[in-house]
Formats: C-alpha cells, structure tokens, sequence
C-alpha cells in the first residue's frame, strides 16, 4: 500500500496493523533536511512492511508523519535500516529541536469525505 498523492491519505489495509507517530519542532534552516525527507519517505515505502504515510508541517516548524506499518517487525527493521540510522543522526546533530516518536496498534479505523455530489459519506471498519 502507498501513500496516494492526490487525497494525502495513506491507502491502509483493514485494521490490525500499526502506527509510528514521529511529532517534531524543526530548527531554523533546510540545511539538507528536504532532500533527506524526500530519500527517507521513498525508502520507508519501499521496505517489506510499510502500508504508508502521511506527513504535514506548520510554518512554525511543528509536524507529524505518521507511518504505517504490517507489524512490530517491520517497524524494527526499518528503524535500524543504515540509511535511516545516519538519517537520525542528523535529525538530532542538524535538523529537530524536539520530536517524539510513539507506536499503537490500529485495532479500528474509519474515515469521512463528502461525495462530489454534496451528499455525506462515512466508511466505518
């Protein structure tokens, strides 16, 4: 499953599977950090196990990217991925004040959107 571009919703499978919620305060500066996000979320999505993402910052440097992943497994073998490991490095040395990193299991999901013809539509699993 991938991210698709056009609604900015991560296409998840039917509950169980499991969210990485990584909440940042960026520093001042791109300093290589657009470019290093770009790398990052292709590899993410391509690593057996990823569902997805979805990511959003404020102009005053606060955002969330919230992953999506098959198991607890492959949230490990993406956090100790080489190029993820250097990626972190320089989060903490270049690019974060703070951030916050938590992990659930989706036991429920449903959504919400208004048809194109104005009638309202909500999808319950």
């Amino acid at each position: 499953m991938s991210t698709n571009k056009a609604s900015r919703f991560a296409a998840t499978p039917e509950p169980p599977y499991y969210i990485v919620s990584f909440a940042s305060v960026r520093t001042a500066g791109d300093n290589g950090y657009g470019a290093m996000g770009e790398r990052m979320e292709e590899m993410a999505l391509a690593q057996d196990g990823c569902l997805g993402l979805e990511s959003a910052r404020g102009a005053d440097g606060f955002g969330v990217t919230n992953s999506f992943w098959r198991d607890e497994e492959s949230i490990r073998a993406w956090k100790n991925v080489v190029a993820h490991l250097a990626a972190q490095k320089l989060g903490r040395e270049r690019w974060y004040e703070q951030y916050k990193v938590r992990i659930g299991r989706v036991e429920r999901a449903y959504d919400f959107q208004v048809d194109k013809g104005d009638a309202l539509a909500e999808h319950v699993d």
